[in-house]
């Protein structure tokens, strides 16, 4: 009788990097990575015997994965379907289903805030839309369409009427550009903003340094030692920043700020110096543009739409402040908070490059058209029914 011989493998370099990357994946089903190694150690030319000693499995094991890859290459290597037990919910009542999880629970006159898998579950039950079901089903048929109703996300509509000319003026800042005239070597743009109520809280006991096997370990109970205000200008294309702390916010310590800035060089012989602001108390509107103009006439005060700081990227900064300055606040006093964020400063400003901004005015364009989609909707509140509850800007997330 004759003997069997074992199927020849054969890899291209594409196959032999996605096997391998399959080998040394920690993410992906162990038996996955089981059949990537029989088919390598095939492809090396180890027996069926040899390799099932090596991976720990059967031969017949071995035999036949590695007769599926001979035959079907890399898909081979998948599992085949299965047919399983017969549906228990028809089509129709998973569709009523996901239309229940898209609706909100006190439009349906539910004393709840969000879905859960229960709640839903026990709804369904209750409008017999289904004799019965489970939570862990209600949540293979969210995850069929990624529908998580017990998750929730902040956002602000835009309100500003000017919202797209404004946005449009800090974008080009940012590409250097100005009234559509490129900048000038000698013209700069300033970030600036404030951040305000950093506290000094004093721990009621030590800060515990990281250890084997145990992380930092902070006493949660803390002595107020007061509060301040850290102002910062952060100039865009130089990545180099200016603080100044103060007691509180205000235009005066606003003020103090720019004075510090704009007295020293480049910027007190430059061209013109461009202020991007928010619409804080201590720089909004036409009267913070003529004093600022009166102090420094080279100086031109530049505002964001109402309600998006997040084009300012001074909070960027003040982003990496908290994670790496504040947090876990613990401080004595607030001179300490002070002599902190100063040192920061300098330490910042030895490696820092400038942030690589990814908004652009295309994706402007887009996001007002998503808002003008989303405000016909809302004249037009004849919708059919499923899930498009989406806001039209989650760009503006807070």
């Amino acid at each position: 009788m004759p003997i069997c011989r074992a199927r020849q493998i054969t890899l291209t370099a594409a196959e032999r990097h996605r096997l391998k990357a399959l080998t040394y994946s920690h993410t992906a089903a162990y038996q996955h990575v089981i059949r990537a190694r029989i088919v390598r150690d095939a492809a090396h030319g180890y027996s069926n015997n040899k390799i099932a000693t090596r991976q720990g499995v059967h031969v017949d094991t071995v035999r036949y994965w590695r007769g599926r890859y001979a035959d079907e290459g890399l898909p081979g290597l998948a599992d085949r379907q299965r047919c399983g037990r017969p549906a228990r919910f028809n089509p129709v009542q998973i569709a009523e289903v996901k239309a229940l999880a898209c609706q909100l629970p006190a439009e349906t006159e539910v004393p709840l805030s969000r879905w859960s898998c229960p709640d839903l579950a026990r709804e369904a039950v209750t409008r017999g839309l289904v004799p019965a079901i489970s939570a862990s089903t209600i949540r293979r048929i969210l995850a069929a369409d990624t529908l998580k109703p017990w998750q929730h996300q902040s956002w602000i509509f835009i309100r500003d009427p000017h919202f797209a000319t404004k946005a449009t003026r800090v974008l080009d800042l940012y590409a250097r550009t100005y009234q559509d005239v490129p900048l000038g070597d000698d013209e700069y743009v300033i970030s600036s903003d404030e951040k305000t109520s950093i506290q000094a809280r004093c721990r009621c006991h030590p800060t515990l340094p990281p250890g084997t096997a145990r992380i930092t370990r902070v006493n949660h109970e803390y002595d107020r030692g007061g509060a301040l205000a850290y102002l910062a200008a952060y100039d865009v294309h130089q990545a180099r920043v200016f603080g100044h702390c103060a007691p509180k916010t205000g235009i005066t310590p606003f003020m103090t700020l720019v004075e510090q800035v704009m007295t020293q060089e480049p910027y007190a012989s430059a061209k013109r110096v461009f202020w991007v602001v928010d619409n804080g108390s201590s720089h909004r509107g036409q009267t913070a543009i003529n004093r600022l103009e009166q102090r420094f006439p080279h100086a031109v005060m530049v505002h964001t739409p109402v309600h998006a700081s997040w084009l300012n990227q001074v909070e960027i900064f003040f982003s990496i402040v908290q994670r790496k300055v504040v947090t876990p606040n613990d401080f004595t006093s607030l001179d300490q908070v002070e002599d902190r964020l100063t040192a920061f400063e300098q330490r910042y400003n030895a490696t820092a490059r400038p942030f690589r901004w990814k908004f652009t005015p295309a994706d402007l364009e887009d996001l007002m058209a998503r808002i003008e989609r989303h405000e016909q909707k809302e004249q037009n509140p004849q919708q059919p029914p499923g899930c498009d509850n989406q806001p039209a800007a989650p760009a503006l997330a807070a």
